[in-house]
């Protein structure tokens, strides 16, 4: 009589334990992909927040107008404005607000940056001479900042930490401008980024 082949039942046990290791295995590498995949994606996104921040600096910055506004009260402010102490790291009026729909309007607006709860809030207002009654449209821009700072060049070349500089006769100038703008950003994961824009005059 032929005697019939066939697995034993510690064959197909081997098998299953093959099958099930290569299946975690498999399993393993698929989620550390997944994760990989994840973790590539929330960089670019950081990344991206942060070139756009950089970018929106610089334009407005770029765009800076010698046009000294009136705000809240009364009390007047100069073109550009920018120290330690101030309400807001740095505030300016800019060219370049598009106004495609032709509305009787100027194209010029007054915008403001500072950083609140680890957020950079970007201002900005309507209208240039405000009332109490004008009130900002803000917009959150990057999260996970921990400073923003500005360095203004001087006529001589020569950079001041504020703006208007401290020079009483430079101050008195409400509408003047510096040369140039350096703009500092500092993140937790990135590190210090500085850039340095050329005020078009």
């Amino acid at each position: 009589m032929k005697r019939q082949s066939g697995m034993t039942l510690i064959e197909v046990l081997v098998a299953m334990a093959i099958f099930a290791i290569m299946g975690a295995v498999a399993s393993l590498l698929l989620r550390q992909t997944l994760d990989n995949s994840e973790l590539l994606g929330e960089r670019m996104n950081r990344l991206q927040s942060i070139q756009r921040t950089m970018t929106a600096l610089s334009s407005e910055v770029l765009q800076a107008a010698p046009r000294p506004v009136r705000a809240e009260l009364g009390n007047d402010e100069p073109a550009l404005q920018s120290s330690f102490s101030a309400e807001f790291a740095l505030q300016l009026t800019h060219n370049g607000w598009p106004n495609s729909s032709g509305v009787p309007r100027s194209t010029q607006r007054r915008t403001a940056y500072r950083i609140e709860d680890d957020e950079l809030i970007r201002y900005h207002w309507n209208v240039l001479d405000r009332t109490v009654n004008n009130v900002p449209v803000t917009t959150v821009l990057l999260e996970q900042v921990d400073s923003l700072t500005f360095r203004f060049l001087l006529a001589n070349n020569e950079w001041t930490d504020q703006w208007p500089p401290v020079a009483a006769a430079a101050a008195a100038n409400s509408s003047a401008l510096p040369r140039a703008v350096e703009i500092t950003l500092v993140l937790p994961d990135e590190g210090e980024l500085t850039r340095v824009v050329e005020v078009a005059q």
